[in-house]
């Protein structure tokens, strides 16, 4: 009797379960090149199916050593053409003509091969592919009531993170390393569990790592060589709340309720996010509105009305396009990251869609921070209109996001009226935030002085500085420091060896610095230039500032604009005066 086992079979290893059984004793096991072939290319591509197919050769070439059964490798290696083709049926054509060369039974576990070999009168001994029935996982015994995470690796004690929102802790939770045999039978078993419950799928399975959803944990299996080890990391979450129990629950459920909105939730990895998310999603999915989800993984905790969708075709653009037909009231995005993420979060909140995204950020200014550039800067308060910072499980800060026409904070003239992002804080009422485009540039604006910021410096101060810096910067090779004195003065420090760049000829150059600074807000410069200034020079910053030059000894003014006789010593640098005989020459250059 001749045995021909198709690859899916060896891979399950019920040929040798089978034989073990009684039922192919004696039989001549005939294994075609092309299976060897694929288990070959599966295992080189770092899959576990590959090698659990390559074990089952092995066991294969054991029973008949002992003369259980006889084994031979009939057939022709396919070529690389073929193996191309594999998920087409070429392989599986190859091992049915064998199979019907040899005259042998075709064994199979593949439901669609067994009924075409059946169709064209070959003998078939179909065989259900064999699942293991996992109840509690071994990696579920490290976890506790206060456990989020649990952290296993080849040759290391197990970790985990314990303890409450905002207070955990990274202990050990074992005496001995774990050897690599036990990392391979728990990865084995978690991603046998994922295919045998309702409740688990496998999210991601490339070569060496593997993202698995199983019941309430989401687990992440890393091998080598994408990881130095096995590594095995299991989290869980350890809370599930109400949105009335945080702070300013009355004001955010009105504001959800009041209309479709577009929200960020933003904080540090760990902080809460996504069980805050989780809670608004309950709240909003229970007064009325349909509510829907796009995560990879899926992990959030939600009720069954709330239908939580992954990457379709592997581009969540597709998942937007078809949750567009489904026609969500809300949509949860855990988690916006990405250039992509940032751009369907857009086009579905545009489209009309109230969005949630979980956003990662260290402040609650940086979620909106990070919409700048990959949207447009007018279309950001339709985008989100909302930011809600969590810090320690609590909600920290709630932003209003809206746009107005003004004079930027810090600015007086009133031809510099612009567009301008406000952002507010939601419990006082007080704008803390201004993003406009400043000089072609986007920039973000605090307007009170922030905890670790550069003292009483204000935003306008600063990009005052930064304007002048990389004016100065396209001249000069080396170090520059920008001081502002005052709201009409400021001093700028550059390498000896750069002066005379900066300068140029017959100061030349930093007037024509000067004049660019001029043409973005109203400043009245001096126009005496020195022809040599030790270690320093001086150039305007932007907003009515003064050009103030000053060096650390006596310097001859050679400008035919400036009067002659007129120097700077240590004493004056910042306050040098003209000669009495003529006052200086100072020119008032207004925004063009």
């Amino acid at each position: 009797m001749n045995v021909v086992p198709d690859t899916s079979v060896v891979i399950d290893g019920r040929v040798s379960a089978t034989i073990e059984d009684g039922q192919f004793e004696g039989a001549t096991i005939c294994v075609p090149e092309a299976v060897v072939a694929e288990l070959e290319a599966q295992a080189n591509d770092g899959l576990d199916s590959g090698w659990d197919g390559l074990e089952e050769l092995q066991q294969l070439a054991e029973l008949a050593d002992e003369g259980v059964v006889d084994l031979e490798y009939v057939g022709e290696r396919p070529s690389a053409i073929e193996r191309g083709h594999a998920s087409e049926g070429e392989i599986d054509a190859l091992i049915r003509d064998l199979a019907e060369e040899l005259d042998a039974t075709f064994v199979t576990s593949d439901v669609v091969q067994a009924e075409v070999a059946q169709a064209k009168g070959l003998d078939v001994e179909h065989v259900s592919p064999e699942v293991r029935r996992v109840g509690t996982l071994a990696v579920e015994e490290y976890f506790d009531d206060e456990t989020m995470s649990v952290h296993l690796k080849t040759d290391a004690i197990p970790r985990a993170k314990r303890g409450e929102l905002g207070a955990m802790h990274y202990e050990e939770i074992a005496d001995e390393p774990l050897d690599e045999a036990t990392m391979d039978e728990y990865a084995r078993e978690v991603i046998d569990g994922a295919k045998e419950a309702h409740d688990g799928f496998i999210e991601l399975s490339e070569p060496g790592m593997k993202i698995v959803q199983f019941r309430d944990y989401r687990i992440a299996i890393g091998r080598p060589p994408f990881s130095d080890g096995i590594e095995i990391t299991a989290v869980r979450p350890i809370a599930q709340t109400d949105i009335d129990d945080y702070e300013h629950a009355d004001e955010l459920k009105e504001r959800l309720l009041e209309r479709q909105r577009g929200v960020l939730i933003s904080g540090a990895p760990g902080a809460g996010k996504s069980t805050f998310a989780q809670a608004v999603a309950r709240y909003i999915s229970d007064h009325d509105y349909s509510v829907k989800t796009m995560e990879k993984p899926r992990d959030l905790q939600v009720g069954p009305d709330i239908t939580q969708y992954t990457e379709l075709g592997g581009e969540m653009a597709k998942t937007a396009d078809a949750l567009l037909m489904v026609r969500p009231d809300y949509t949860i995005y855990d988690e916006v990251r990405k250039t992509d993420d940032f751009e369907v979060f857009a086009d579905m909140r545009l489209a009309g869609v109230g969005m949630i995204g979980v956003v990662h950020a260290t402040r609650p200014i940086d979620s909106l921070q990070r919409l700048v550039g990959r949207v447009e800067l007018g279309m950001i308060p339709q985008v989100a209109d909302t930011v809600v910072y969590i810090e320690a499980g609590k909600v920290e800060t709630v932003y209003d996001v809206k746009t107005t026409v003004k004079v930027p904070a810090g600015l007086t003239e009133e031809d510099l009226a612009r567009p301008v992002i406000q952002v507010t804080n939601f419990q006082t009422g007080e704008p803390e935030y201004e993003i406009y485009t400043f000089n072609r540039q986007v920039v973000t604006v605090p307007l009170k002085e922030e905890e670790g910021g550069p003292g009483s410096e204000s935003g306008v101060d600063r990009i005052a500085k930064q304007e002048i810096e990389r004016e100065i910067r396209s001249v000069a090779r080396g170090y520059v420091d920008v001081q502002l004195k005052s709201q009409d003065r400021a001093v700028v420090y550059v390498e000896e060896d750069d002066i005379s760049s900066v300068i140029g000829k017959g100061g030349g150059r930093i007037t024509d610095i000067e004049n660019r600074l001029g043409s973005i807000s109203t400043f009245a410069p001096t126009t005496r230039i020195p022809t040599t200034v030790p270690a320093l020079v001086v150039a305007a910053a932007v907003a009515q500032t003064r050009v103030v030059l000053a060096g650390h000894k006596p310097v001859r003014w050679s400008n035919p604009r400036s009067p002659p006789g007129t120097s700077l010593s240590p004493s004056t640098a910042t306050t040098a005066k003209p000669s009495r005989s003529r006052p200086p020459a100072t020119t008032s250059l207004r925004r063009r």
